[in-house]
């Protein structure tokens, strides 16, 4: 049977035209590899879409959730379980609140945007939301409408409310300042502005990555996320983390609210809490705003909150994180990724590789000096991208690609010698594609 054409007939993926889709099947994972049905592998340089942070077959984590199902494979979320005790518990321990968090579980990250939406609405009265222009919070509607960039498109039109700002992206200026502090404090300036002219009595919060994710891999010059909480305190508006992402351990720390030293009031996580092994994501409320729903109904709910399966594994994921260091291993090989990664810089497609931790994205321009993408952000990919993700696969490296950017961000236990491997693999592949379009 031919999988690779049964999957292509009956399968729709996610985000691209269909008839172009040639990518591996992959039956088998284990570390930092992925193999297809034919035995050859690839070195999963994005951890999937950033989230099998601990790697493939995780042997504690496959464990965890082999024993649940043989335990108990549903309970309905009005009852209490214990491992979503347990998780619950262990994840306000790592939150960055002295006074603690209490969680709700959702299926996934857009439904805890979706649901932190309807948090923040209901403990401030306020109905207005804002976000950057440059991010992603989920396909669903509401996380759809918080999304800035082109994937919020086919929603519209979106949740009403959510109005959008620009943030600084150093790189490609918004603010036509090539100066970090200058790009802060107009982007501070300009933030303030959208405020003033949308009434800051009227809005509930400011949702934000504190590292933008697949949209550039962009951290935020220093004082940037200072800034905006202190923007939010003065004017009574909740600050949402969306750490999708950046949680559990991607940037060097559980949250990078602590990387940062800047508390949100309100966490969504996803992704890395079970390290993608079973759909699993939530919202992180400080102690004194979740008290407010202590007398008053929770104004949402999941068939699949807090699902037994999906709550082992995380439970399972965490003790790893904690007990193999992972959460610190990241910052400790910051140095050493970046060193590594600077070796793409001497060719001439690479404009600029940043990030930190164990997240970097590697921007792909066609000039250094007109800084031209090498693929434009609001189309599908040209010619010389599509290339060069066949060249990739060539040469079994499979990496995250977003308009002209790579997302680096390989799981958190990649040895120094298989992160080395990978980045002459994608160095080969950009010089192989680059001679072929100069030829």
């Amino acid at each position: 049977m031919d999988l690779k054409a049964l999957h292509k007939k009956h399968v729709l993926t996610p985000w691209v035209a269909q008839k172009p889709l040639d990518p591996p099947l992959v039956v088998r994972g284990e570390g930092v590899w992925l193999w297809d049905q034919g035995g050859r592998r690839y070195l999963d340089l994005s951890s999937g879409l950033v989230a099998v942070n601990l790697g493939h077959a995780h042997p504690k984590v496959a464990q965890a959730i082999g024993e649940q199902a043989a335990t108990l494979a549903y309970a309905a979320p009005s009852l209490f379980h214990d491992k979503r005790a347990l998780l619950a518990q262990a994840l306000s321990e790592i939150a960055p609140w002295p006074e603690g968090a209490r969680v709700f579980f959702t299926p996934s990250g857009t439904e805890a945007n979706e649901d932190a939406i309807k948090f923040v609405r209901h403990l401030t009265g306020r109905f207005k939301i804002l976000a950057a222009y440059r991010s992603f919070h989920g396909a669903t509607m509401g996380s759809a409408a918080l999304t800035g960039e082109n994937r919020r498109w086919p929603a519209e039109p979106a949740m009403p409310g959510v109005v959008h700002f620009f943030a600084p992206y150093p790189y490609r200026s918004p603010f036509y300042t090539e100066d970090p502090k200058e790009e802060v404090k107009r982007a501070l300036d300009h933030l303030e502005r959208v405020l003033l002219h949308e009434d800051p009595k009227r809005v509930a919060a400011i949702f934000l990555e504190p590292v933008v994710g697949s949209n550039g891999v962009i951290v935020y010059p220093e004082g940037y996320l200072e800034g905006v909480r202190a923007i939010c305190d003065r004017y009574g508006i909740l600050l949402v983390f969306d750490e999708v992402m950046t949680g559990f351990g991607r940037v060097g720390a559980a949250f990078a609210a602590e990387r940062f030293g800047v508390v949100p009031d309100l966490i969504t996580f996803a992704k890395g809490v079970t390290s993608a092994y079973v759909p699993l994501g939530g919202v992180l409320v400080r102690e004194g705003l979740a008290q407010a729903f202590d007398e008053t109904p929770l104004p949402t709910g999941h068939t699949y909150a807090g699902h037994p399966l999906a709550v082992a594994a995380g439970l399972a994921a965490l003790r790893a994180y904690q007990e193999e260091g992972l959460f610190e291993r990241a910052r400790r090989m910051e140095p050493f990724f970046r060193e590594a990664l600077s070796a793409l810089l001497a060719h001439p497609w690479v404009g600029e590789v940043r990030g930190l931790g164990a997240f970097y994205g590697v921007e792909l321009v066609q000039d250094r000096e007109t800084k031209e993408p090498l693929s434009p952000w609001h189309a599908p990919f040209s010619p010389p991208m599509q290339a060069l993700l066949k060249a990739l696969f060539a040469e079994g490296v499979y990496l995250l690609a977003k308009h002209n950017l790579l997302v680096v961000a390989p799981p958190l236990t990649i040895t120094e010698e298989e992160f080395l491997e990978g980045v002459e693999r994608l160095g080969r592949a950009l010089r192989r594609v680059e001679a072929e379009v100069v030829r």
